[in-house]
C-alpha cells in the first residue's frame, strides 16, 4: 500500500501534469529518453547536475520536468549499470580487469588503491560514453509512439492551435505606384 502512494505521489501524477500541459510527444520524447540516459551516468550524485547542464544549453529544445522525471526514475537502474559501464570501457581501452572483491574494497577504503580506482572510473565513463548515444537514440524511438499515443489521452491544452491570424476586416491592401 504504501510502495503505491510513494508511486503515485513520486512518478504517475508528475507524468500527468507533465502529460496535461500540452507539451509535444517529440519533445516530451527526447525529454525524457535525454533525462533518462544521463540518469545513468556512472558517477554517483552527478546526475541532476548534468540535467540542469543539459536543460541550460538546450533550452526550449528540451521539457525541464520529464527531463528531471526521468532522472530521478533511471537512479536505482544507474548503481546497476555501473559494473557493466566498468567492463565495456576496459574493454575498449583494453585496460586491466578492476576486480570487484571484498579485498579489492578493503584496499579502496583503506587508500592503497587509489590508481585502480581512478582507472576505472576513467573506464566506466568511456563504457557510458561509448554506450549513451545508443541509449539516447533507443530511448527515443521507444518513448516517441508512447507519448504520441499518452499526450492527446491527457492533454488539456490543443497542440496546434488554430488561431486566426488576421479578421479580414483588418487585413488592407497596399498599392504601389508604379
Amino acid at each position: 500500500m504504501a510502495m503505491s502512494v510513494w508511486l503515485n505521489t513520486k512518478i504517475v501524477d508528475p507524468l500527468i501534469q507533465i502529460l496535461r500541459n500540452g507539451a509535444e510527444p517529440k519533445q516530451l520524447a527526447f525529454s525524457a529518453a535525454l533525462g533518462f540516459t544521463l540518469g545513468i551516468f556512472p558517477i554517483c550524485g552527478v546526475t541532476v547536475l548534468l540535467c540542469g547542464m543539459a536543460i541550460a544549453l538546450l533550452g526550449p529544445l528540451s521539457h525541464s520536468p520529464t527531463v528531471l522525471l526521468a532522472n530521478f526514475i533511471a537512479t536505482p537502474i544507474e548503481l546497476s549499470l555501473v559494473v557493466p559501464f566498468l567492463r565495456l570501457g576496459e574493454a575498449i581501452s583494453g585496460g586491466p580487469h578492476f576486480p570487484l572483491t571484498s579485498d579489492a574494497l578493503k584496499k579502496v577504503l583503506t587508500g592503497q588503491a587509489s590508481r585502480e580506482v581512478l582507472f576505472s572510473i576513467a573506464h566506466a565513463l568511456l563504457g557510458w560514453l561509448v554506450a549513451a548515444p545508443i541509449i539516447l537514440a533507443t530511448l527515443y524511438m521507444l518513448f516517441l509512439p508512447i507519448f504520441k499515443f499518452l499526450v492527446p489521452k491527457f492533454s488539456s491544452v490543443s497542440l496546434s492551435p488554430r488561431i486566426q491570424l488576421h479578421s479580414h476586416s483588418e487585413v488592407k491592401l497596399k498599392v504601389r505606384d508604379v
